[in-house]
């Protein structure tokens, strides 16, 4: 054992210290290069196939970025389209709510300076009716000053009828009552569009042209300046009042809620359920409907034509008055008749000309007429909101019944349940000569 293991160590240092044969060592060196190209080769592979990977994977990120900052860039554009609209609107109704309170403070102010002019322009004329007479009747007792007093007379009173003439032509009591019923409106305006603005729901394009129209349907019902623009003190005819736009109606529906309000009775009674609203609802809103036509308007617009009939003769009579009071101080201490009844003519035509002046601007019959037109206005307003809901076949388009029902309520002064007896009003059967009772008892 020992030999042989002798024998294989030395045969092995041999082969190691001899040189191999040229054969082996052209083989071994060509596998050797073969077997390094094929490592070189699988190198380059595996670290070709590692980079390709690797660009797959990056190609993948890439795109993968790239399309969250696409759904990232269309999801900025989204917000930026909707929330300036939004954002714009809401300014918009705020510009609005800032000048409806800008424009209520001002009809305030000024409502307050034309009641002032009525009271200092109608005590101002007074004393000048008065003085006037005064001197009138003390001239023919003072032969020394007789002219002085009949020329102070004649211009006083020839004073107080054109400043009565211009006063008459402006009513100021009339002017104070628009700027007073212009500021509850204005203000009224303004607390709907604040109410808008703190809803939860979105402000939209629809709102803000409401508001706008609401304005300038204020702007033209009740004008700030006096001239040129002021409201006729003497119209040809008596209208009610109007200070809201046209009522807007619905016109375009869906096919299905045209199918349903343009189907049988009894598909037509049961979407009348829907939205507060009941047969017997729309009964009543069309007995009120006619009570108010027939009797609280039309009494409102009647008595509107009796005051200004009123007016107008008292208008003319003043200053007419007052100017010939003013012509018969001119002929005190002549010779003859007209010396002897002129100075008791020119006393009085002043004091009837005061007595005139101080019913119609101490009374303020203008206001009461302007008064008139807007209580008128008030009723007619209410007709155009109930016509408004009852035209409106879709029930769910109109204002919620009950709440509508509520609105009317208060705004005539009666209960909910005041109101059921008028259903039996809107019955042909009912003549407009049978009504007895009126709707509002408020005004």
């Amino acid at each position: 054992m020992e030999g042989a293991l002798a024998r294989s160590l030395a045969t092995a240092a041999a082969a190691v210290m001899l040189p191999p044969p040229p054969a082996a060592s052209s083989l071994r060196r060509r596998s050797s290069s073969r077997v390094a190209a094929s490592g070189l080769r699988a190198s380059v592979s595996a670290s070709t196939a590692t980079s390709s990977t690797s660009m797959v994977q990056l190609v993948a990120a890439g795109s993968g970025i790239d399309e969250l900052r696409l759904v990232d860039e269309r999801a900025a554009v989204a917000a930026l389209q909707l929330l300036p609209v939004g954002g714009c609107e809401v300014e918009k109704l705020r510009a609005v709510a800032e000048a409806a309170a800008d424009r209520a403070e001002m009809h305030d102010i000024i409502g307050r300076q034309r009641d002032n002019w009525n009271h200092l322009l109608l005590h101002s004329n007074n004393s000048l009716l008065l003085a006037a007479s005064l001197m009138a009747a003390l001239a023919p007792t003072a032969a020394p000053t007789v002219v002085a007093l009949k020329a102070s007379a004649g211009v006083l009173l020839a004073s107080a009828a054109v400043t009565m003439a211009a006063v008459n032509k402006i009513q100021p009591s009339q002017l104070a009552e628009e700027q007073r019923n212009a500021t509850r409106l204005w203000r009224q305006l303004e607390r709907d569009v604040r109410a808008t603005l703190a809803l939860a729901a979105p402000v939209t394009r629809a709102d803000v042209h409401d508001a706008m129209d609401r304005v300038l349907a204020l702007d033209a019902a009740y004008p700030l300046p006096l001239l040129p623009v002021m409201l006729d003190k003497f119209p040809k005819a008596v209208e009610p009042a109007r200070w809201w736009p046209p009522t807007k109606k619905h016109q375009q529906r869906s096919p299905t809620k045209v199918a349903a309000t343009n189907g049988t009775a009894c598909r037509r009674a049961t979407s009348m359920a829907g939205n507060g609203w009941t047969q017997e609802l729309e009964e009543e809103m069309r007995g009120i409907l006619r009570v108010i036509k027939a009797k609280d308007e039309n009494e409102y617009v009647s008595v509107g034509k009796l005051v200004l009939a009123v007016n107008k003769r008292l208008a003319v009579a003043g200053p007419a008055l007052a100017g010939a009071a003013a012509l018969a101080a001119a002929f005190i201490g002549s010779a003859g008749e007209a010396g002897a009844w002129a100075s008791g003519a020119a006393v009085l035509g002043g004091a009837l000309a005061a007595a005139v002046n101080t019913v119609e601007h101490g009374g303020q019959v203008g206001m009461v007429f302007e008064l008139c037109r807007n209580v008128a206005g008030i009723y007619r307003k209410m007709q155009e909101d109930i016509e408004a809901n009852l035209e409106e076949a879709d029930v769910e388009r109109r204002e919620n019944g009950e709440v509508f029902e509520t609105k009317v309520a208060l705004q005539l002064g009666r209960s909910t349940s005041e109101l059921r007896q008028f259903r039996a009003m809107a019955s042909p059967a009912v003549k407009d000569e049978d009504i007895r009772e009126f709707a509002g008892k408020l005004v």
